[in-house]
């Protein structure tokens, strides 16, 4: 098995970003997620309800701003964020985070036709998750199957020639929002890990990850749809949710590299399900 692709994103619900290799840090992968479009109550704004943000492409700059752009709209050049410390809206989300410039406010707004906010977490040990140190995400670093995703199309066909329906192209893997794809296990084997290591790096899995709506839109046309989720509740559904990917948390630190060596470990107990 081995490390098939590596993929940031910079702000919360945007493109990932290919990359060849990343550091891993105590909260995840260097520059995954640092930054989030909030609304005015400091409530995080995400690509479930609000599809246009899954368009936009944002490129971190050396100086620690950012580069976004999005179909329709100007290229956006914003500096590091040094504005004022605002509390977010909900106490699952950081305790605080700093303003971007206005003219990352107005481009969002303009965006999204609400009123929206630009912030980066400023401290990305400011809050726990299951545990463990995290930024604005829901885990420090999610791990989907390249194996896994083809058993999905392949259901997902079959799912289709019983309905007597046109048959869909194979799902692009963006749609899980994967930090870390492998290639070469079989299909759903990652359920029954316990650790893995990634090239050099030990990870915990911490758990298995439930997936919500925002795999229903299609991240090149921002159209909706009822896959992967109608498949997904057919054949991956437990305790009342559906599954794809498992979460990981670091216990050593050092670089990722597309190609690194995948070496799973488990233990006795059965598969979920």
């Amino acid at each position: 098995m081995e490390l098939a692709e590596i993929r940031t994103y910079p702000i919360k619900s945007t493109k990932g970003i290919p990359r060849p290799s990343a550091q891993v840090l105590p909260w995840g992968l260097e520059g995954d997620r640092r930054w989030a479009v909030v609304d005015p109550m400091g409530e995080v704004i995400w690509g479930g309800e609000h599809p246009r943000l899954l368009s936009v492409s944002a490129v971190e700059t050396p100086e620690g701003g950012l580069r976004v752009s999005a179909k329709g709209m100007g290229e956006l050049k914003v500096p590091p964020a040094t504005g004022d410390w605002i509390p977010m809206g909900s106490s699952a989300l950081p305790r605080g985070a700093v303003l971007a410039h206005a003219d990352a406010h107005e481009w969002f707004t303009r965006l999204l036709g609400k009123p929206a906010r630009l912030v980066r977490l400023d401290d990305p040990g400011d809050r726990a998750i299951t545990g463990e140190q995290g930024g604005l995400w829901d885990g420090p670093l999610l791990l989907v199957s390249r194996s896994s995703l083809r058993r999905l199309d392949d259901w997902i066909a079959e799912g289709a020639m019983e309905r007597q329906e046109h048959p869909l192209d194979p799902l692009d893997i963006a749609r899980f929002r994967p930090n870390a794809v492998i290639d070469g296990a079989e299909p759903f084997a990652e359920d029954a890990w316990t650790s893995v290591r990634i090239g050099e790096i030990d990870f915990r899995v911490s758990e298995l990850c439930d997936r919500c709506v925002a795999t229903v839109w299609d991240p090149a046309t921002q159209e909706r749809g009822a896959e992967p989720l109608r498949t997904l509740a057919r054949h991956r559904r437990w305790d009342g949710k559906t599954w794809f990917g498992i979460r990981l948390v670091p216990r050593n630190l050092g670089e990722l590299r597309v190609g690194d060596e995948v070496r799973p470990g488990w233990t006795a107990r059965e598969r979920p399900g």
